[in-house]
């Protein structure tokens, strides 16, 4: 039987990438997946392989669709995560952490972790089981849009509370140094705004200065409604590739960031999903503390401002720019009333 190869992006012309020609040869991975998987899934058969991602370069996904063999019926799909700089055992090893400390499929608070299956060297490639269910981004704002923004508070607190501790950290100094590089090319292409960008860039200062910084903790630090999928009344929490030690409220406020620019984007109307918003930090509170607040208003306006230059990457989005960019002058303004209370 002939196994479907499928490479939209025709990935082994990455000079990168080049190595992941044994990757797309169906005998070849059919060798290395019976060496590298558990037992149980040793026997399975190879059926399909389907690149979905790429980044060039960089990294990519590849999709592989195996029999199951003790249901031949339910199909397995494994997600192969690929880095072209090397295999990334950090990220597979702190999936399987994170399983084994009560992520797992069962798990009776219904908050998961897609199961790290593997990992196969030759192909600098780890290996993920691909779950079922829908992105937050498609639920919240539909009719159960509240009960699950509190879902979600809680996913993200069960996270901060898996006491691992990575070597990596991010601070607030980081956050604004990132939107120091990103603004300024916003400003190539937009010379008219230039004084507006800096006004907006010195404000950003002004956020991070008067912001505290509480315990750090293990944080998603890349955390927004696509990297939820939901499956019935369970969560699953995706791309944890950079997990870090850093401020929990900036998970919160990068999640609130992306609602506020999905509302202007798709309803016209930044505030239509606030309701949703307001759920998600008064659930987070509730069980996080009242000490976060000032860092979550911090990292939502500071996540609106890195929007500026998201929207700038994707012609879809080019023509909301200068209406984010108000939007975070009217936001940076309201800020630090907040600040004054």
């Amino acid at each position: 039987m002939t196994i479907p190869v499928i490479d939209p992006f025709n990935i082994t012309t990455d000079p990168n990438l080049s190595f992941l020609t044994a990757a797309l040869n169906p005998i070849t991975v059919q060798q290395e997946l019976s060496k590298n998987l558990p037992q149980p899934l040793q026997k399975s058969n190879l059926c399909a392989i389907r690149v979905i991602r790429h980044k060039p370069g960089r990294r990519c996904l590849i999709e592989y669709n195996l029999t199951n063999p003790n249901h031949s019926t339910i199909p397995i799909t494994l997600l192969g995560k690929v880095r072209a700089k090397g295999t990334d055992f950090k990220s597979y090893q702190l999936n399987q952490t994170l399983w084994h400390r009560g992520f797992i499929d069962n798990s009776n608070d219904g908050i998961s972790i897609p199961e790290p299956i593997g990992v196969i060297p030759k192909f600098q490639m780890w290996l993920q089981r691909k779950v079922t269910g829908v992105t937050a981004t498609n639920l919240l704002p539909q009719a159960k849009g509240i009960p699950l923004a509190k879902h979600i508070a809680e996913a993200i607190h069960k996270l901060h509370q898996a006491k691992i501790s990575p070597q990596r950290r991010h601070t607030m100094a980081d956050e604004v140094r990132i939107l120091h590089e990103r603004l300024p090319l916003v400003a190539q292409l937009k010379p008219q705004w230039e004084n507006r960008l800096e006004k907006v860039l010195v404000g950003c200062d002004r956020v991070a200065a008067m912001t505290p910084e509480p315990q750090f903790l293990g944080i998603h630090r890349d955390f927004y409604s696509d990297q939820i999928i939901v499956d019935g009344t369970r969560l699953y929490l995706l791309d944890l590739d950079l997990y870090c030690q850093g401020n929990p409220g900036l998970d919160i406020g990068n999640f609130i960031g992306h609602i506020t620019e999905q509302s202007l984007r798709t309803l016209g109307n930044p505030e239509a999903l606030v309701d949703r918003e307001n759920a998600l930090t008064e659930r987070f509170i509730q069980i996080a503390g009242e000490a976060l607040i000032p860092a979550i208003q911090s990292y939502k306006t500071l996540t609106l401002v890195r929007h500026i230059y998201i929207s700038t990457q994707f012609p879809k989005r080019c023509q909301f720019t200068e209406t984010i960019l108000e939007l975070c002058e009217q936001r940076l303004a309201k800020h630090f009333n907040f600040f004054r209370m």
